[in-house]
């Protein structure tokens, strides 16, 4: 089921935003098959209240959902779950009156809110300090750290106190990609992270303080036409989640991976305005649902949404108008804890699957799920309804263990997640993911910088090359050509031997050899690593022969 939104247009509203044409295969997804279905109704939060601000769509709304007040305007901002049970909000905000509007965020301040609950309501205890775009995660260490744009925070405990410092980013010889500003963060399983900065680039950082590595080339966004920004980076025990919006779209998309650097897009839209909608039948229409975040519970998996909302154009939010924003949050379905019970990899030629549905507080397998709705398979096919059908069950403890025909389960060779989709008894979504047999999750990830290439004399030409492994286990050893092309034309290459590397080790390979090159020239470098085990193997750039 969709959830669409229709609004009253402003003057000059289109010029600000358009609607995206959606691809035809969309309409055949079946439910579950999209990231906009996890959304889920909210439980009535407080009063509902017509008598605050906000445009007619608005109105009446239950303002105790995250945070909000007359007297200040609020953006981004996400949860963590404290030691005491509580739940901490880092948020910004400017005075609603402030003389700039909606345009004073670039003067936001960070604060901190607490809740006993993830829905809210939200009550403000301290401001951090001046911030944009906040978004806290924890340290292996334990410490926290709040990223604002251009900045950090650093604290031992989530109640501070909080000390201001920069981060240090190295892009590696390759271009930043839009910037470095509304960044995400991920930690590994290693404990080093994962960033992805606004135009989509993936950087590394061994222990999520130290200097961040730019190891992408391009974008690792979908390839359609949009204006990204806003993306929010998750791992769960099972892979890596990265949701991006198009702002002037008014569309998310949703990617997976199971490395970090090879992303894969799903069908369908990730959210949408008039997602917000609640148990009793309330809806509110916000024009624009911006900076998603997620709270995830013990197992990494997200449980709660929440958005910057914004009642209507941001150039449209004046001082001390009847316009604002807010955080706001929506519950989401928790995916279910599945595992392949096969010995051997699943192949399109598979007779059988058997799969084990662990039982968790609330959720009991052997009574909560319409066995006939389920579909196990490859992502692409059991989001569009296809997929392997139940074949038998049987109980085991309070787990259930299913059977499913082999047929159409579609996973081949370039499969690196399963999925299990239905209803539960009660109608409502199911979903799970499930590792394969034969997939390395962590596997090293080699990356080169651009080569530095010397002439010598006549056709006399040396290369040095740096690659380091931004991966989480030893890299083996491995074979390192440079590539010299002009102009698409291949002119030469230079082999080199790599000897293991530990994570985020790096080495500095040199060799020469005879090539006629003139130097002061620019020539077009290409390095491929071999074995390659991710596709931060082969890297391309201009370099300058000296």
């Amino acid at each position: 089921m969709a959830f669409l939104a229709f609004f009253v247009l402003l003057p000059g509203a289109r010029s600000q935003f358009t609607e995206r044409e959606r691809s035809a295969e969309w309409e055949g997804l079946a439910f579950g098959g999209r990231f906009l279905d996890r959304f889920l109704p909210i439980p009535p939060v407080g009063e509902l209240t017509a008598d605050t601000w906000g445009a007619d769509a608005v109105r009446p709304r239950y303002v105790d959902n995250g945070v909000e007040d007359g007297e200040w305007s609020y953006w981004g901002g996400n949860a963590l779950s404290g030691t005491d049970g509580k739940y901490h909000l880092f948020v910004c905000r400017w005075r609603e009156d402030s003389p700039k509007g909606h345009m004073q965020w670039p003067q936001s301040l960070v604060v901190h809110a607490v809740a006993g609950n993830p829905q809210g309501p939200y009550q403000v205890k301290e401001t951090i300090g001046p911030g944009h775009n906040p978004e806290v995660f924890r340290l292996k260490d334990g410490r926290y750290v709040i990223y604002v744009i251009d900045g950090r925070y650093v604290a031992d405990d989530l109640n501070g106190p909080w000390t201001y410092g920069k981060f240090e980013f190295d892009p590696r010889d390759r271009p930043i990609i839009e910037g470095l500003s509304n960044l995400s963060f991920a930690q590994r399983e290693d404990g080093s992270f994962i960033m992805v900065c606004r135009g989509g680039g993936i950087w590394f950082s061994e222990d999520g303080l130290s200097p961040y590595y730019q190891v992408s080339q391009k974008s690792v966004y979908p390839p359609v036409e949009g204006r990204f920004e806003d993306p929010v980076l998750w791992r769960t025990g099972s892979q890596y989640h990265l949701i991006v919006n198009d702002w002037y779209g008014r569309i998310a998309y949703y990617l997976r991976s199971p490395n970090g650097v090879d992303w894969k897009a799903d069908a369908g839209e990730a959210y949408l305005p008039g997602i917000t909608r609640y148990t009793d039948g309330v809806r509110e229409d916000w024009f624009k649902y911006e900076r998603l975040k997620v709270l995830q519970d013990s197992l990494g998996r997200p449980m709660q949404a929440f958005f910057a909302v914004i009642d209507t154009l941001k150039k449209e939010d004046k001082p001390s108008d009847r316009h604002s924003s807010k955080n706001l949050t929506i519950p989401l379905v928790t995916g279910r804890q599945i595992e392949i019970l096969n010995k051997n990899r699943i192949a399109p030629g598979t007779q059988e699957i058997r799969l084990r549905i662990k039982a968790e507080q609330g959720f009991d397998p052997q009574r909560n799920i319409d066995l006939r709705s389920l579909r196990f398979g490859s992502p692409e096919e059991v989001d569009f309804g296809r997929g392997s059908k139940i074949k038998s069950f049987k109980s085991e403890g309070k787990d259930l263990i299913l059977t499913f025909h082999g047929k159409n389960n579609a996973l081949s060779d370039s499969s690196f997640m399963a999925k299990l989709l239905g209803r539960t008894s009660g109608g409502t979504l199911l979903f799970g993911y499930a590792r394969l047999h034969g997939i390395d999750y962590q596997p090293p990830i080699l990356s080169a910088r651009a080569p530095r290439i010397t002439v010598s004399g006549s056709k006399k030409v040396s290369v040095a090359v740096e690659v380091q492994n931004f991966g989480q286990t030893i890299s083996e050893k491995s074979s390192v050509e440079v590539r010299i092309l002009r102009e698409g034309a291949r002119l030469g290459s230079f082999k080199m031997h790599l000897e293991e590397l530990e994570p985020f080790q790096k080495e500095v390979l040199e060799t020469a050899g005879n090539l006629d090159l003139e130097k002061g020239e620019n020539y077009n470098a290409e390095i491929v690593i071999t074995p390659r085990t991710s596709g931060a193997a082969v890297f391309s750039a201009q370099v300058r022969a000296e």
